[in-house]
């Protein structure tokens, strides 16, 4: 029995075409519908599952050919995000045999497929792996990595890859001193469409580290939000996802994490660190002219449309960049517009990692470079002058 799936999304058509696989199907991807249209022609599938929204030619485009063109009555489920009401009348009355919604589990999935194709005849009992969500959205995440031979939670970044689609995890070596490349490369084997390893042969901090992965993996056409993760997990996965869940179903540019001590919530830092940092989020918040709690948890997610805004130009700073992004968001959209763009996510959990690479000293610097930043940002003009003579250090 053989299956068709068209979407845009890889991230999408991978654990969907690995299952229906492991079933017994024999399953064909495609994501130029252009170009599904001419696998149907040569490989004659027994079902087609298709997405609506893909540039160029849409799913409606091949429900036509199929019904219409071809006069073929070859089954089609429908597997979209578009949940209008006029779209899913107008696919049924094209000749569609399902319509299913995303979010969507691929068991239930599977079964739909059954119902309407019946299953493959096995020799052998397939045995179900966890229930996995065929997600509406696909995430590129950035994760800044130096000498991480040690602490690098592998198992937990694997495990987060193989349970929840449409993720897609840039891990980028820093010039790491150690065998962080190594570890990352082994990282990425066997699954290198959802793990990418971009190596930076010299050290060049975390804010280039970082910039550098975002401009790299908004390269990616399949990607609709990208963000960042600290390595050490101090904000782990599951609440990442609940940054993207927030952004997803809001009109926010940028959802920050904030450690704010909550009841419900794990937040531990060092009394050191802590006072340190209320003592710098006072001044960040003169400097941004916003209430931010707290701009420096090493967890966002932006839209792919303001990444070069916030990421195209080199950091003032090493340390807190993220000062300076949402300052060049107040630039370029204006104050008022750039806080109903921002939102702070308050996390169930975060945990200060031993080993962490920002000192006690270097906390200390950080009031010395905010005093850069509040300089350098002023004003637009400024600002402008700034990127020409910075452009012409570089060069």
């Amino acid at each position: 029995m053989k299956v068709l799936a068209i979407d845009d999304q890889q991230l999408v058509l991978l654990p969907l075409q690995k299952r229906l696989t492991d079933l017994g199907y024999d399953v064909k991807i495609e994501t130029d519908a252009q170009k599904g249209l001419e696998a149907f022609n040569a490989f004659n599938p027994d079902l087609v599952i298709v997405d609506i929204n893909m540039p160029n030619v849409s799913g409606f485009d091949v429900i036509t050919h199929i019904r219409i063109t071809k006069a073929s009555d070859t089954p089609i489920m429908i597997l979209s995000g578009n949940t209008l009401d006029d779209n899913i009348t107008k696919a049924f009355d094209l000749g569609v045999n399902d319509y299913m919604k995303k979010p969507l589990s691929l068991n239930e999935i599977c079964a739909r497929v059954k119902r309407l194709i019946g299953a493959p005849v096995l020799s052998t009992v397939v045995r179900v792996e966890n229930n996995v969500m065929i997600q509406q959205r696909c995430v590129g995440v950035v994760i800044p990595c130096y000498n991480e031979e040690e602490r690098l939670l592998s198992d937990e970044f694997l495990s987060f890859v193989d349970e929840n689609s449409g993720y897609h995890l840039c891990f980028v070596n820093d010039g790491s001193k150690d065998n962080t490349l190594e570890v990352l490369q082994n990282l990425q084997k066997g699954r290198e469409d959802f793990i990418t390893v971009y190596d930076c042969e010299k050290n060049g901090g975390k804010a280039e580290a970082v910039r550098l992965g975002m401009l790299h993996i908004a390269q990616r056409d399949d990607l609709d939000y990208i963000g960042f993760l600290d390595a050490d997990l101090s904000t782990d996965l599951a609440d990442f996802d609940d940054l993207v869940k927030t952004i997803e179903n809001s009109d926010f540019k940028i959802v920050s994490g904030s450690r704010i001590a909550r009841m419900g919530a794990n937040i531990t830092k060092e009394s050191a660190r802590k006072i340190i940092s209320l003592t710098i989020n006072f001044i960040i918040r003169k400097i941004l002219s916003m209430d931010f709690k707290d701009t420096q948890c090493g967890a966002k997610i932006f839209r792919k449309d303001v990444i070069d805004i916030a990421f195209k130009k080199k950091f003032v700073t090493q340390w807190i960049f993220d000062v300076e992004i949402f300052k060049r968001m107040t630039i370029h959209f204006g104050l008022k517009k750039a806080k109903a763009m921002l939102c702070e996510q308050p996390l169930k959990r975060w945990i200060h990692a031993d080993g962490s690479k920002l000192s006690m000293k270097d906390s200390v610097k950080i009031v010395m470079q905010l005093a850069q930043i509040a300089w350098v940002y002023r004003s637009k003009k400024d600002v402008s002058n700034y990127e020409v003579n910075h452009e012409l250090e570089i060069v």
